[in-house]
């Protein structure tokens, strides 16, 4: 992060600091306090005693020097709790108010400014995280995100957004980071252009992305965030908090309104500014040539594009990385040539650039993680620690893990399940092959925890599915309703994306056994 912006954001924390103390003075309410903190990515826990920190990283880049920094700072706050989100950032949690502001200040003096990772602004700009590595990509679209993510930084305090605004980058049509329906996506082409997607999103009343243009090129990006930016403040909601998101623009101005008005900007934008980005600006170099020609094998282990080189995937269940394994992943490839980490939009990671040998040093030290698909499920902070959370997302996932475990069902048996605490979707319930969205549920014995089920959700390009809410589970029961789910499966001797497309009914009918 250029250390221009601490000029411009460093005399906030003074009123930072004060808006934290009134309010563990009682002097502001939560939703006072809310409102403020979240400009600089920080919110109250539930309860209201501890804080949390949400570190922006671009692309999802965990560098060496960021990863050294969370370790560091881990060790010396002790802090026990780390959570990796679907945006692709780090939230260090449990954080007393005084040690929030000083490692807050630190961190934006290490070039991790967290202000905008939450609230009524741009957020962390997203990148599908194997990008400049993976085979078969159309481009490498990370230096893209990252001159994004710099460029929406400049409209932190210069501009009043409406509501939060979500920019990712897509290199396939794997679409892992959901550019054709967030704010704003640019999903790359086979011919190194980009097409772009506006005010599409996730949570209540859903919907996919409107294509406002096609083959773009790369360097003409800022040009359309701009756009993006002036549009939103144009025609968003600013006296409905309810519909303030971009998505709601499709309401309200129709989708071919909605891209004459974006064009109508664009063009404006074009026509007053240059906002081309210089060919040094979005060049990465090449990771180092390492030694070639050694076999390595496992699931996890991904060969790059680059010959020689591999990929290691970790996923921490539920998200939750450990500061002992992030000092233990530090350590290990601190050493290591070019290699960093990567993560994913569903709170995993990837280690990349490493030789066979590093792969193989970086899969034994990760043998801690997910065993199987149903395991890398994702999991939002849930309501012990959230807000505003309803169900208690992590406890779901660990005892919906600890029952499936018993069954040894093979690998794909059980799909990667998507749980989300509230309708925000922070869980990305809505795009899951079978999704659960916490709630409450009134039975005979009075209101219990319950999550509604969500199933047959899509992301890939060209092929989204954002599926509907079903009936309410109650929360106890959806690990046995997962391990029936398993056993009807296994005894076709299939994997569930195999089985659903033969018996979306029994699905169903399974369904209807729980939620009657």
């Amino acid at each position: 992060m250029p250390k221009d912006y601490l000029t411009e954001f460093l005399p906030d924390l003074e009123e930072f600091k004060e808006k934290t103390m009134q309010f563990h003075r009682g002097e502001i309410t939560v939703a006072e306090y809310k409102a403020f903190s979240g400009g600089f990515g920080s919110y109250a826990q539930r309860g209201g005693k501890k804080h949390m920190l949400r570190l922006r990283m671009a692309g999802g880049r965990l560098t060496k020097e960021r990863l050294k920094f969370i370790v560091e700072n881990c060790d010396a706050y002790g802090i026990d709790r780390l959570k990796m989100t679907t945006c692709q950032s780090i939230q260090l949690h449990d954080l007393e108010a005084s040690d929030l502001c000083e490692l807050m200040e630190k961190a934006w003096m290490a070039g991790m400014i967290s202000r905008g990772g939450g609230g009524d602004f741009p957020r962390n700009v997203m990148a599908s995280p194997l990008s400049g590595v993976q085979q078969g990509e159309f481009f490498d679209v990370m230096p893209y995100a990252e001159a994004a993510g710099e460029y929406l930084m400049n409209f932190i305090k210069a501009v009043k957004f409406p509501r939060k605004l979500k920019v990712s980058f897509s290199n396939s049509p794997e679409n892992d980071t959901h550019a054709t329906f967030r704010d704003m996506g640019f999903t790359a082409n086979a011919d190194h252009t980009f097409d772009v997607y506006i005010a599409g999103g996730l949570g209540i009343k859903p919907c996919l992305g409107v294509c406002v243009d096609t083959g773009i090129s790369p360097d003409k990006i800022l040009y359309y965030l701009k756009a993006m930016v002036e549009t939103f403040t144009s025609y968003g909601n600013y006296e409905n908090r309810g519909k303030a998101r971009t998505r709601f623009m499709q309401e309200t101005l129709g989708t071919d309104g909605l891209t004459r008005a974006f064009h109508e900007k664009l063009s404006a934008v074009m026509n007053k500014e240059d906002l081309t980005l210089p060919a040094s600006e979005i060049l990465h170099p090449s990771p180092a040539e390492k030694e070639m020609n050694i076999p390595v094998s496992d699931k996890r282990i991904i060969p790059q594009k680059q010959a020689g080189l591999y990929s290691v995937f970790y996923q921490p269940v539920g998200g939750n990385l450990t500061p002992d394994k992030a000092a233990c992943l530090y350590h290990l490839i601190e050493p290591m040539e070019d290699v960093e980490i990567r993560l994913s939009p569903d709170e995993g990671l990837y280690v990349i650039n490493c030789s066979a040998r590093e792969a193989e040093k970086v899969l034994k030290a990760t043998a801690d993680g997910a065993q199987s698909l149903f395991e890398t499920s994702v999991a939002c902070i849930g309501a012990s620690i959230c807000q505003v959370g309803i169900g208690n997302s992590p406890a779901l996932l660990s005892a919906c893990i600890e029952k499936v475990r018993r069954e040894n069902f093979a690998d794909g048996v059980l799909p990667k399940i998507h749980i989300s605490g509230c309708p925000s979707s922070c869980g990305t319930h809505q795009i899951g092959a079978i999704g659960f969205r916490g709630g409450i549920k009134q039975t005979k014995e009075g209101p219990k925890p319950a999550f509604a089920i969500f199933e047959g959700g899509c992301p890939l390009q060209g092929q989204e599915v954002i599926s509907d809410m079903g009936k309410s589970i109650e929360a106890d029961k959806i690990p046995d309703f997962l391990v029936e789910l398993g056993k009807m499966v296994s005894a076709e001797n299939t994997t569930y994306d195999k089985w659903i497309a033969m018996h979306h009914d029994r699905l169903i009918a399974l369904i209807e056994k729980y939620t009657a």
